[in-house]
């Protein structure tokens, strides 16, 4: 009877422990769950900190399902009408001051979005963190107030753009709260870092947060979500190459 006792009680904190903290899979499950939805239409601003200078660009994002989106941008007027039409692993930009609409492929995916410290292939990348990456959960701490699964994340594919993730979840809310990218060497690329969140149509949205390349010079770029509306109706003629021109 003693042995039995001292075995229930071994089994008992590793059960519990197992009802209270869902798996490293669920909880990514959960963050796309909260992320994620069939449309949305955002304005948002980006105020990018380069070494020559601070500059803001505000844009109008439309996004259907999570393969598909239209940006054009708003301010300041020598970005005005430039757009960008993404369908699945294509990308297009088109550029008002040439006339010009051109694919971004290949190494050009890297390359820095107007300046900021975001890349074209950072807007490529599938959004579904669990269908990208395999979780563990290293640890549990508290950020911003918040208690937080810190989660160590590595790619199920070699050509994902990050090899590994490093992120900060909240326990609650299943939101990101930090986040560190790394490359497949183990070296630290970028690091976002959230400093705002709102409640919006039934989700917890980061409408506030600084990314950061640290290979660039700079204080990296804020972004900001002025508004933001899901499942909205968006006509298909939005998505369309065509719409690039009006």
């Amino acid at each position: 009877m003693k042995y039995i006792a001292l075995v229930i009680l071994m089994i008992t904190p590793a059960f519990l422990f197992s009802q209270n903290n869902p798996s490293p899979a669920e909880i990514l499950k959960k963050i796309d769950d909260n992320t994620i939805s069939d449309s949305k239409v955002v304005i948002s601003r980006m105020v990018i900190h380069g070494r020559r200078g601070e500059r803001t660009v505000r844009a109008k994002t439309w996004q259907r399902n999570t393969s598909d989106s239209f940006t054009e941008y708003l301010d300041p007027p020598r970005e005005k009408g430039t757009k960008m039409l993404k369908l699945g692993d294509q990308l297009w930009t088109y550029s008002p001051s040439t006339d010009r609409t051109i694919m971004i492929s290949g190494h050009m995916l890297r390359q820095s979005v107007m300046g900021s410290d975001l890349s074209y292939e950072d807007m490529m990348e599938d959004p579904f963190l669990s269908s990208l990456y395999e979780g563990e959960i290293a640890g549990s701490g508290e950020l911003l107030g918040r208690q937080v699964w810190i989660m160590d994340l590595t790619a199920k594919k070699d050509d994902t753009a990050y090899a590994r993730r490093k992120i900060w979840v909240d326990k609650e809310r299943y939101l990101i709260l930090k986040e560190e990218l790394y490359a497949k060497s183990g070296k630290l690329l970028k690091q976002v870092d959230i400093h705002e969140v709102k409640f919006i149509e039934g989700r917890w949205i980061a409408v506030s947060a600084t990314y950061k390349d640290v290979l660039k010079e700079g204080d990296g770029t804020e972004m900001m979500i002025e508004s933001i509306s899901f499942d909205e109706n968006i006509p298909d003629y939005i998505f369309s190459k065509a719409s690039l021109r009006k």
